[in-house]
């Protein structure tokens, strides 16, 4: 065994490959640390039967995983396609543990030692076989927390306690239909295989498309299921976030085309006329996004005229998008009634650009757009709106911060 590559095995978890001089594989074997179990084959005692394979080690490959769990599932899936001679748990065919998977619309779920032929259902699916029977009976009983399924071999007439537990979707009184159920069956294969990035991508995508369709109860059970996912696979997954409703729900609220994942928002500060200033900032995916904020002292507007003063700053901002040839907003947020809209929407249309623009009056919370002539009253409890104040909250404290530093700048020099 080359020392050199024994040496480069990282201290994470995984799956280890011990193959002879001709590249067959010897053995497969998972650990929570690879570095400290391969090199435990060569510094420890070990049994008859180890030293002997262990004699034979010529090569050594390994594959990294996210946990422990993910190594025992890539470990099953690599020995039961592989059958390499030294895992001999795996040619018992007494003592090997496996998941079937019955036919019929509604498959039955369930454990086994063996594969048993003396069944009243037909096998659709055998899974495994496994290392770990204690390991697998755990796997189980998460896949059936996250995902539910049938265990009992004849549907009764009535739902049993599983149903009550939220463990199985009572396809016996009609509760789930033949498709969703062989999607759940899908599911569990995929967490079996190891296949758990394609099983997280493809939850994903659905938990997507439900928000989209405004189905947020069912896409919050489904982001419950990638969360689940994720705590045993221990990796960070996108989640249905109360950011991410707030913009689908702004997207439908003001009837626009996408979902507004960038907003920017304008607010004016000055005294009498004095140290006028204005400010914007930019908000990503509900977030505040401070690199992208921008402040704009007024240079071409004296005396007392908010409307003049915003339309420079806007100007300036979007001019400057062009010029670079950046992207502009999803979304332009501004602080005020329908005469700042209208002062905004027409720079725009100057500068020859048409985003989504929206004005949000303080007295009454009212939302003007320039799609229709009435204005909005959303719900207090509107997660649209409460992402609409936030945002224009922050941009008038981004306003009065730059504008007591001009002032303190002001009272310095004089």
């Amino acid at each position: 065994m080359d020392k050199a590559k024994l040496a480069r095995v990282p201290d994470s978890a995984g799956v280890y490959i011990f193959k002879d001089k001709k590249g067959n594989i010897l053995y497969i074997g998972k650990a929570r640390s690879l570095k400290k179990r391969v090199r435990s084959y060569f510094t420890r005692p070990q049994s008859l039967k180890m030293q002997i394979m262990s004699s034979k080690i010529f090569d050594l490959d390994y594959i990294v995983t996210k946990s422990e769990a993910q190594a025992r599932l890539k470990e099953a899936r690599l020995i039961q396609q592989n059958l390499p001679p030294y895992n001999t748990v795996f040619r018992d065919n007494k003592s090997f543990p496996l998941i079937c998977i019955s036919k019929g619309d509604f498959p039955v779920v369930w454990f086994a030692r063996k594969t048993n032929r003396r069944l009243r259902v037909g096998v659709l699916r055998y899974l495994g076989p496994y290392t770990n029977a204690a390991f697998l009976r755990m796997a189980l009983k998460s896949i059936r927390r996250i995902f539910g399924f049938r265990s009992c071999f004849k549907l009764p007439k009535r739902p049993c306690l599983y149903y009550r537990l939220k463990l199985c979707p009572a396809p016996c009184i009609g509760r789930i239909s033949i498709q969703k159920y062989k999607d759940i069956i899908t599911n569990i294969i995929l967490f079996l295989e190891g296949k758990h990035e394609n099983l997280i991508n493809k939850l994903t995508v659905k938990m997507h498309k439900l928000a989209n369709q405004s189905k947020f109860e069912e896409a919050a059970q489904v982001r419950d299921q990638i969360q689940a996912l994720s705590s045993i696979f221990q990796e960070d997954i996108p989640a249905l976030s109360e950011s991410y409703r707030a913009s689908l729900e702004l997207k439908e609220v003001l009837g626009i085309d996408t979902r507004p994942r960038r907003i920017e928002a304008f607010d004016v500060s000055n005294i009498f006329g004095s140290c006028a200033s204005a400010s914007m900032v930019s908000f990503y995916e509900g977030n505040p996004d401070k690199a992208n904020y921008r402040r704009f002292r007024i240079k071409s507007v004296s005396g007392i005229n908010d409307y003049q003063m915003l339309k420079e700053a806007v100007g300036r901002r979007y001019l400057r998008l062009i010029d670079e040839q950046l992207p502009l907003p999803d979304l332009i947020i501004i602080d005020g009634g329908k005469g700042q809209l209208n002062i905004v929407k027409n720079k725009l249309k100057e500068l020859g650009i048409a985003p989504s623009v929206i004005s949000i009056a303080k007295q009454k919370e009212e939302i003007f757009t320039t799609r229709q002539q009435a204005s909005i009253r959303l719900k207090p409890n509107s997660l649209a709106l409460h992402l609409i104040q936030r945002i224009r909250d922050e941009a008038h404290r981004f306003a009065l911060a730059y504008h007591r530093t001009l002032r303190k700048k002001r009272m310095m020099q004089k």
